[in-house]
């Protein structure tokens, strides 16, 4: 309740700074009109900002403005329809169906067709539809006072635990090589590693890597990690920056979770794969761009890397002539180690919608010096 039951709405064409295309009006009966007919009108309350013994309420009218959802390769209808479950007075459009570009003020990218964001002059924020923002930092038509953000949701972790033990257990007990022989009939048992005579190391130790790495140590693995900085992760080895070198020499199952930057941009090479500790093992659930493709079949072939599994390429999908799909000792899947779900990042998205409609700080904002 503002002093004296006063309720302030910002309308189109006020000219108050920040609003430069609203106009203001306070109304001094506020049950009269703050009720349900009303709130659906003003379909985005922006901020309840709370000071002493006073109550600012500001509502935007929202009604020419949408959210974007944009990609060459991902069906965005069920994206579209789950934030309409969420909220159905939004007005979400589609790319390339797009009724007027002056209308987006903020998008939802995931490998999205270049040069497109320049031509949208009233763009606040483009989120990333995954865990990653590599394709938006390289995205050149992207204004620079423009945010960008990532989605990282529970269940995306969670696949992506999943599909790292999944990965290592197969290294280990060798399956791959039972599912050559099953194609053979061809009964032939395999000696296996032992977990505790192996050190699984991960490279890079954000919400993923972190969360992998409790997944790894709850199932029975050594675990070490390397980051920017020393971590604190129970039962976990941690190695900052400046001790790559030490970290590398101890693994024995490298794991890439790193973001994809100009310093990690093709940190998978031959040189890498030396400093390895034998048997070597590779996953990469990162970016296709952390790997030299052609020094990792260099290193498979001189037993430098025992077996990959990767996720993720330089292109995808990958072409049906490339040199990985002959390789045995490679698994290959099509970049599904972790899939955002509609339902569960439609909540996600709307979260940083309205934060940006009130110029909240926005959650899982990517800092571009940084890459991440």
């Amino acid at each position: 309740m503002c002093d004296g039951g006063t309720l302030q709405l910002i309308l189109p064409n006020s000219g108050k700074p920040g609003y430069e295309n609203c106009m203001m009006i306070s109304v001094t009966q506020w049950p009269a009109v703050f009720n349900r007919s009303t709130a659906k009108y003003f379909k985005h309350s922006l901020c309840f900002d709370v000071s002493s013994s006073k109550l600012l309420i500001d509502f935007l009218v929202t009604e020419n403005m949408s959210i974007l959802l944009i990609s060459k390769t991902r069906n965005m209808e069920p994206f579209r329809d789950a934030l309409l479950n969420h909220d159905n007075n939004l007005d979400v459009e589609i790319w390339p169906d797009i009724k007027s570009k002056d209308r987006v003020n903020f998008a939802v990218a995931w490998n999205q067709p270049k040069e497109q964001f320049s031509s949208y002059p009233n763009l606040q924020v483009v989120s990333s539809l995954g865990a990653g923002a590599d394709h938006l930092l390289k995205d050149p038509s992207i204004p620079k006072e423009v945010k960008l953000t990532r989605l990282v949701a529970p269940k995306l972790s969670e696949q992506m635990c999943d599909y790292v033990v999944m990965s290592a257990l197969n290294m280990i007990r060798q399956f791959a090589s039972y599912t050559r022989q099953q194609i053979r009939a061809d009964w032939k048992p395999h000696s296996q590693y032992q977990k505790e005579n192996l050190m699984v190391g991960i490279m890079g130790l954000g919400e993923l890597g972190t969360n992998v790495a409790k997944r790894l140590t709850a199932n029975g693995f050594k675990v070490s990690g390397w980051a920017k900085s020393k971590k604190s992760i129970p039962s976990v080895i941690t190695y900052p920056e400046d001790q790559l070198d030490p970290f590398l020499a101890d693994t024995n199952i490298l794991v890439c979770l790193l973001p994809l930057t100009a310093e990690t941009e093709g940190i998978l090479n031959l040189d890498l794969f030396k400093k390895l500790a034998n048997p070597g093992f590779l996953i990469n659930v990162a970016r296709g761009e952390h790997l030299v493709e052609e020094d990792l079949i260099y290193a498979l072939d001189m037993n430098l890397i025992k077996r990959s599994t990767l996720d993720v390429f330089e292109t995808e999908p990958l072409p049906e002539s490339h040199p990985f799909w002959s390789r045995e000792k490679i698994s290959i899947t099509p970049h599904i180690a972790s899939v955002t779900h509609p339902d569960e990042i439609a909540g996600l998205i709307l979260d940083n919608y309205k934060r940006m409609l009130s110029k909240q700080e926005l959650i899982n904002q990517v800092d571009r010096q940084r890459g991440y």
